[in-house]
């Protein structure tokens, strides 16, 4: 493989990356709205789109995971590549492209996914419990309008 290879799978891998984390956000976002939409408390709905989510969490994890292993890879092979003989572009273009090419640490990205991870799952219970008191509050203003008609 040959360093242009290099440098065009280096940034598919960020391509695939980038689209895991766009599906990530995407599935927050309809879970967010499926949970702000929803009328009637219903603990069982709440428990089993929380263990959908963490089971979606766990493998997009993984996978932003993977893809992030590989592009270190790339980058090792990319800077242990050899320096192309008489080929001017090339050699330009590593010392500028080289420097640039700085994947965030995994540890970094983990903390941030599991943070968002714990947020999303306080907001679809936070939604759950007001839903619950809303429910509760209606059959009290019913219960004491009830006696007085």
């Amino acid at each position: 493989m040959n360093y242009g290879q290099l440098v065009e799978l280096y940034f598919s891998r960020s391509n695939a990356l980038q689209w895991y984390w766009t599906v990530y956000v995407v599935v927050i976002g309809g879970l967010l709205a499926f949970s702000s939409l929803r009328q009637r408390p219903d603990r069982i709905t709440g428990v089993l789109v929380t263990i959908l989510y963490i089971c979606f969490a766990y493998k997009n994890l993984g996978a932003i995971r993977d893809v992030t292993y590989e592009r270190y890879a790339i980058l090792k092979a990319l800077k242990d590549a050899p320096e192309p003989a008489n080929d001017v572009t090339m050699a330009v273009a590593r010392q500028n492209i080289e420097p640039v090419l700085s994947p965030p640490e995994f540890e970094g990205v983990k903390r941030f996914h599991i943070a968002c991870d714990v947020l999303t799952v306080a907001a679809l219970w936070a939604m759950e419990l007001r839903r619950r008191r809303a429910h509760n509050e209606r059959l009290v203003a019913a219960a004491v309008a009830a006696p007085a008609a």
